[in-house]
């Protein structure tokens, strides 16, 4: 089933400092991890689509706009598709998990802001499932 979720997590503040936690995110699944530093807040990376691997975002730092699209096909698309626009900011922590079937597209909106990917899939299986996009194949709000 094509799906997509926010998990929102929860954080604790005292004189000793922050933490952020998710207690509801289910990490049994993961194979691997990456962290994103975009060199400015004007990039954007788009689009990247997974017909089978499994993703989960994490904003650590500032924030970032993330589009993701339901593709109709893979190897040829819609281009009418709308995108469905998720913000991820640090200071609200939540984990975007999205399944296979999608495309997705981000771009920082702060400087110095990271972006975590995790992954059920290896980086093998991961390049065998693969699809990329011309960023002008979809009209987003970034």
């Amino acid at each position: 089933m094509v799906s997509h979720k926010l998990i929102n997590g929860e954080q604790f503040s005292d004189n000793r400092g922050s933490l952020n936690f998710f207690n509801a995110f289910d990490m049994s699944e993961i194979k691997r991890l990456y962290e994103i530093e975009p060199i400015d807040d004007h990039i954007i990376r788009a689009w990247q689509g997974h017909q089978y691997e499994k993703k989960w975002f994490y904003c650590c730092s500032g924030s970032f706009v993330i589009n993701l699209i339901e593709l109709d096909d893979f190897e040829m698309p819609s281009s009418n598709i709308v995108p469905k626009r998720f913000l991820l900011e640090a200071k609200k922590p939540s984990v975007l998990e999205i399944s296979g079937g999608y495309a997705n597209g981000f771009k920082a909106i702060e400087k110095n802001s990271k972006l975590m990917v995790f992954s059920n899939f290896s980086l093998e299986e991961s390049k065998n499932d693969d699809f990329r996009y011309d960023l002008k194949t979809w009209s987003a709000e970034w």
